[in-house]
């Protein structure tokens, strides 16, 4: 598995599958949630309607309708609450989960962004040493071939590629 960093909007990826920082409704919100439900267009709420929302953790899928991508990966990051209830592998989760999605999909190309580092206020830094490592440890089990890791912003971007130009 290839993983970039990029500099970027994740509702214009390219990608077979993006995937969504989503709330546990699926239902639509703020940040990465509602630029890609404005994107894919009504269809994405309604199809998010069917699937009863998403636990902390997990991973759901819909088709990307509007989205270059061809479906959506939606998964619910923890909310930071200090780093000692369980965000860490909450958020590790999010990472293997959408992977495991994305080859049950067939995906061969994801594009990621950074999980729980808006609202849910995931330290930047801690959040892209997970999403790293954890995507790393998963490549060898995953038929998904290229992962690109979205950057809304310069700082972010700079913590993926100091930590992918790393060897651990």
């Amino acid at each position: 598995m290839r993983l970039e960093g990029v500099l970027g909007e994740i509702t214009g990826e390219a990608v077979d599958a993006i995937v969504n920082a989503a709330n546990p409704s699926l239902l639509g919100g703020g940040g990465v949630d509602g630029a890609i439900h404005r994107a894919a267009g009504p269809e994405l709420l309604a199809a998010c309607r069917l699937l009863g929302g998403c636990r902390t953790g997990d991973a759901k899928a819909t088709p990307g309708f509007r989205l270059p991508a061809r479906w959506v990966i939606h998964t619910v990051g923890p909310v930071w609450r200090g780093g000692d209830d369980g965000e860490a592998e909450l958020l590790a989760a999010c990472y293997r989960r959408s992977l495991e999605v994305a080859d049950e999909l067939g995906a061969r190309s994801v594009a990621f962004p950074a999980i729980s580092t808006g609202v849910y206020g995931y330290p930047p830094a801690e959040a892209a040493t997970i999403a790293v490592r954890t995507l790393r440890a998963a490549a060898a089990s995953s038929g998904v071939e290229l992962v690109r890791l979205i950057a809304f912003n310069q700082p972010t971007l700079d913590l993926y590629q100091a930590l992918l130009s790393t060897n651990w």
